[in-house]
């Protein structure tokens, strides 16, 4: 089943539908749990990480829906393209001994085992779609709950590594493009305001990746002293703030710089049809330049989901996934090259 998940050219954050689409390209609830009975992952040793991944497996061996997989048996080049499809974190693929994942077939569950926590349970949508992840995702909580004793206490609420992460445990996240407000130079002081409200923005994988692309990751900082509820209403909210935003600045620049705006995207366009090599970062660049002339009706020829796939198929470890082995950097730029290539002479 994993197998099948990491080679398919798309991700649940590709599929260009929910919510604001054009703008919120996915939504993710996480929370985080630890097993009482076990030493957390920052004292763990071989053999409580190894119980915890036995527990686990126990846990979910009669589900029909989910199915746990050990890291250290899933290939180098496979694990990297978990990361591109925003399945696991990038810390997850380090030392992937006694680490775990647990996924369903669509990849709109994906739970990481011993990462930071013991447990990392994810729930994913395209567009934004908080509420109905929060309600997967408590539902799949409460699930495990009633085989396993969570690390809670009365006054803290749910017990994590990371004292960020104290009471709910939840973390939610809402990946937006906003090249809008970055062409229009107002996304400095927009995300700087943000930080002051305790949300974070971060780049396309998470903590400590930059913003390539244009795309960024829009998420609470806070956990204790609020309750699930309020955090998801608080991210809707900023997020449908930074949607009207963005909107404001695109029809900002149709109006003023329509000209410009059309002759940047089908300059991309030009590109990713026909160079002989791309690097991943240019790639990016070029992609959000096609996405921003698609949603201003600049680019008629292509759908939303296929230049969302672009943003996939242009990543160092999935390239070499479907090249089957290890690339060199210059094999790989030609190989994307060829993939875009051929990804869009299909329109």
């Amino acid at each position: 089943m994993i197998r099948k998940l990491i080679e398919e050219p798309h991700s649940i954050w590709t599929e260009g539908e929910g919510q604001y689409s054009e703008i919120v390209l996915s939504s993710r609830v996480r929370l985080a749990r630890n097993l009482a009975q076990f030493p957390f992952p920052l004292m763990q040793t071989e053999a409580s990480a190894n119980a915890v991944l036995e527990r686990l497996d126990k846990v979910f061996a009669n589900s029909k829906e989910l199915k746990l997989y050990r890291m250290s048996e899933i290939p180098e080049l496979e694990r990297q393209a978990l990361v591109e499809k925003h399945l696991i974190s990038p810390e997850h693929v380090q030392k992937p001994e006694n680490k775990g994942i647990i996924v369903n077939r669509e990849g709109s569950i994906s739970i990481m085992v011993n990462e930071e926590d013991h447990l990392r349970i994810q729930c994913f949508a395209s567009g934004l779609e908080l509420e109905t992840l929060l309600a997967q995702a408590d539902k799949i909580d409460d699930e495990i709950e009633k085989e396993v004793n969570y690390a809670y206490d009365e006054q803290y609420g749910y017990l994590t590594c990371c004292p960020t992460n104290l009471g709910t445990g939840m973390r939610v996240s809402v990946m937006m493009h906003l090249p809008g407000l970055v062409l229009t130079n107002q996304a400095g002081v927009i995300f700087s305001q943000l930080s002051k409200l305790g949300i974070a923005v971060r780049g396309l994988f998470g903590e400590g990746t930059d913003a390539h692309g244009n795309l960024f990751q829009i998420s609470n900082q806070i956990t204790l002293g609020q309750d699930e509820k309020e955090i998801i209403e608080n991210i809707s909210s900023v997020a449908k703030k930074l949607v009207s935003q963005e909107q404001a600045a695109r029809n900002y620049l149709l109006n003023n710089a329509g000209p410009q705006v059309e002759d940047k995207a089908r300059r991309a366009y030009g590109i990713l049809t026909n160079a002989k090599l791309i690097s991943s970062q240019e790639a990016l660049g070029l992609i959000s330049d096609l996405r921003l002339g698609k949603a201003l009706g600049v680019i008629n020829e292509l759908d939303l989901k296929t230049i969302n796939e672009l943003y996939l198929l242009c990543q160092p470890g999935y390239l070499q996934v479907l090249a089957k082995g290890h690339l060199d950097p210059q094999a790989r730029d030609i190989k994307r090259a060829e993939i875009i290539k051929e990804k869009l002479a299909k329109f």
